[in-house]
């Protein structure tokens, strides 16, 4: 029955796009809009890249290469990765109230319908849907994806940003959608000798234990999209004791494992084959936070594609240093301003 449904709805696909990009089509005004609904999946959700290459919304296609887009709208790539569904979500909302086309907003609604779908019951959310092999299918936090989804669905559960115009069943499925979110972030906080502390970029779907991704992403305790978390947290309509509590342990963390008086830079090296580091060079007035933490130790780890963890960023390829954040000041607006303001309304 599966299959049936499956190949019912590529069938759907196909045919709504080639009404759509036959001539004559007095709704084709966006033509960003229009290669989204070329590739958009099936099931509703888009890819990032194809055969590696990034998605380029706004690139001519031939009428071969549409039929080509469409041929292959079974594929199991779609995902939440680099923003991608929500991207797309966003922009054919907006696309919908510029231009009118019924066929933006159906498609918006059946992706926002897609990240519906592709949460687990435990709340949280895979990178990849429907594929999930290797770590795909784990809890990702990674690159902010799991926010990115929770943002949007609290953007149409409230009406805000485009999404006033969303079908109300959807905005009352995004409400519930949340509250397992939120339950899902609660109960991954990762706990050390009895102390909460912050989130992995990973966790295990089933256990909700930390867990690794690519070589170069150990698991470990994350400064970067544990910040972005926080800052979710704090916009909750409904501040539960729990969510409270998430967010002072993770602010007390924050504090703790601070790297003061450094900055994070690039330098020019001639020595290197593409003449630049990344380094952590001594300032005053600089602080800085780890990317990976050692979740026994609190010590900031580093990993290269071989995926030994090391105690020092010069330890690991150069490729690796000058391609990947491995310090950054991610929790420094939630010092400065959201964590005292959100103090003020939550004693």
């Amino acid at each position: 029955m599966s299959v049936i449904k499956s190949f019912t709805g590529f069938w759907k696909q196909a045919v709504f796009a080639v009404c759509l990009f036959s001539a004559g089509s007095s709704f084709a005004q966006d033509k960003v809009a229009d290669n989204m609904l070329l590739y958009q999946r099936s099931y509703g959700g888009w890819p990032k890249h194809i055969e590696e290459v990034k998605m380029d919304y706004s690139k001519e296609l031939t009428p071969e290469q549409k039929k080509a887009v469409i041929a292959d709208s079974l594929h199991k790539d779609g995902t939440i990765d680099n923003k991608a569904t929500i991207t797309e979500i966003r922009y054919l909302v907006k696309a919908y109230k510029q231009h009118k086309n019924p066929a933006y907003l159906a498609a918006a609604e059946k992706g926002i319908s897609y990240l519906l779908k592709a949460q687990h019951a435990n709340g949280g959310w895979p990178q990849f849907y429907p594929d999930s092999s290797s770590y795909r299918a784990q809890i990702t936090y990674n690159d902010n994806a799991m926010v990115n989804v929770l943002t949007l669905l609290l953007d149409v559960a409230e009406g805000k940003n485009d999404m006033d115009i969303v079908n109300r069943s959807l905005k009352s499925q995004a409400l519930a959608s949340i509250e397992r979110g939120v339950n899902c972030i609660v109960k991954t906080q990762v706990v050390v000798n009895g102390v909460p502390t912050v989130w992995c970029a990973q966790h295990d779907r089933k256990t909700l234990q930390p867990v690794a991704a690519r070589k170069f992403e150990p698991a470990s305790l994350s400064g970067s999209e544990s910040a972005a978390i926080v800052a979710f947290l704090m916009k909750q309509p409904y501040q539960t004791a729990e969510v409270k509590k998430a967010v002072n342990a993770a602010m007390a963390w924050f504090e703790k494992s601070k790297v003061a008086g450094f900055e994070y830079k690039e330098i020019e090296d001639a020595s290197l084959p593409k003449g630049k580091d990344k380094v952590l060079v001594p300032n005053p007035t600089s602080t800085v936070w780890a990317r990976f933490y050692d979740i026994e130790t609190n010590e900031p780890i580093f990993a290269g594609r071989d995926a030994v963890k090391r105690k020092k960023l010069s330890e690991i390829e150069v490729e690796r240093r000058t391609g990947y954040a491995y310090y950054g000041v991610w929790p420094q607006k939630l010092i400065d301003k959201d964590y005292p303001n959100w103090l003020k309304k939550n004693q």
